[in-house]
């Protein structure tokens, strides 16, 4: 619980500096025009990449196979939207990087790996209905 209080504290505190710093070089109104179209830019790639993703998703269903894969970029597009969404330069990066396919990849694997954990755990528990 100390590490996300540590989170919403230590993030914010960085992005104001970020921003600080950043707006001392090139000023304040480029700063936030940078802000607003890395936002923009976010949202138009979030649904392009949400939509491949469902429709591979679809097709997968589609062909009885299970969309594992697609379930996987599917939380790294949400969690990549939430991050652009969010005001600052540290967040817009995280969130580019679980955007775009070619970055994905490792977050994937990081995020499959904990989930399969959490099943040989006994976390995560799965029942017919």
């Amino acid at each position: 619980m100390y590490w996300l209080i540590l989170i919403f504290i230590l993030v914010p505190a960085t992005e104001i500096a970020i921003f600080i710093w950043t707006g001392s070089k090139i000023g304040a109104l480029p700063v936030a025009l940078l802000i607003i179209f890395t936002g923009m830019v976010g949202v138009a790639l979030v649904r392009k990449q949400g939509l491949e993703t469902w429709r591979r998703a679809q097709f997968a269903i589609h062909n009885r196979e299970v969309p594992r894969e697609q379930i996987l970029d599917g939380i790294c597009i949400i969690a990549g939207g939430v991050f652009l969404l969010t005001p600052g330069f540290i967040t817009d990066l995280l969130g580019f990087l679980l955007v775009l396919p070619m970055t994905r990849k490792p977050f994937k694997t990081f995020l499959g790996f904990l989930i399969m954990k959490r099943i040989a755990n006994g976390k995560i528990t799965f029942r017919r209905w």
